[in-house]
């Protein structure tokens, strides 16, 4: 039987779902049945025991207050009750031991669920000179490179130690508390990725592996493989 994949959805002006097509072709492709949640959820508990497996996808800012900071003049839209659904899933599945991969928005999400903190705003906050973050490609084409610890579970899923990956994003992973680990950066330093070292499969990335998966990326086609594998034992 297919592992059942929850994918987290945003919300339009008029309040109605909206996920991008790409995230469910991903999970299908992997093996997995997606089914997209809308936003403001309620009833966690019993979502959270049916599904195998959770996909926190991309879309808006995170509100700086669930992470106990004022809000930065160039924190854009932001989404509450996709913010309160979405840690109060991820902080269900972990404690379940169940599969969790967050992508873009959702790699900041699972970071904060652990206690972890965001930079708001990376080109005022950091001083590094950085590479351009909001790419102006088309999202499927790949256009930095990021260098993977050794070691990782990534690692083993790109079977080198840079890959180029593309980006979409104004704010990223700062503080980060254990379990989870970095296991990637770009060359300006801004964290890539994140994996927990106490949980079977809990992943995140910056980047949009779903939309590279649509190039055939050997290492985006590998991190979803894997999460399906992992969701099918859950």
């Amino acid at each position: 039987m297919k592992p059942l994949i929850g994918i987290t959805s945003d919300l339009d002006q008029n309040g109605e779902t909206l996920v991008q097509s790409n995230y469910s072709r991903a999970i299908l492709r992997a093996g997995g049945l997606p089914v997209v949640l809308p936003a403001g959820l309620e009833d966690i508990d019993e979502i959270c025991g049916r599904l195998d497996g959770l996909l926190l996808t991309g879309g808006e800012d995170v509100n700086p207050l669930v992470y106990g900071e004022e809000p930065h003049q160039e924190v854009g839209k932001l989404s509450p009750e996709r913010d309160e659904m979405e840690l109060a899933l991820a902080k269900c599945m972990t404690e379940k031991d169940k599969p969790v991969l967050g992508i873009c928005r959702g790699h900041q999400v699972l970071n904060v669920s652990f206690g972890g903190t965001l930079h708001q705003h990376i080109y005022s906050e950091l001083s590094a000179e950085l590479v351009q973050h909001k790419q102006q490609a088309d999202r499927e084409f790949a256009t930095h490179s990021i260098d993977i610890i050794d070691d990782s579970k990534l690692a083993g899923f790109a079977g080198t130690s840079e890959i180029q990956v593309n980006s979409l994003h104004h704010q990223a992973v700062n503080e980060v508390e254990a379990p989870l680990v970095v296991t990637a950066v770009a060359k300006d330093g801004v964290i890539e990725a994140l994996e927990s070292t106490e949980h079977r499969f809990v992943m995140s990335v910056q980047w949009h592996p779903e939309a590279l998966m649509n190039r055939d990326d050997p290492t985006s086609l590998n991190l979803f493989k894997h999460f399906i594998e992992a969701s099918s034992q859950a």
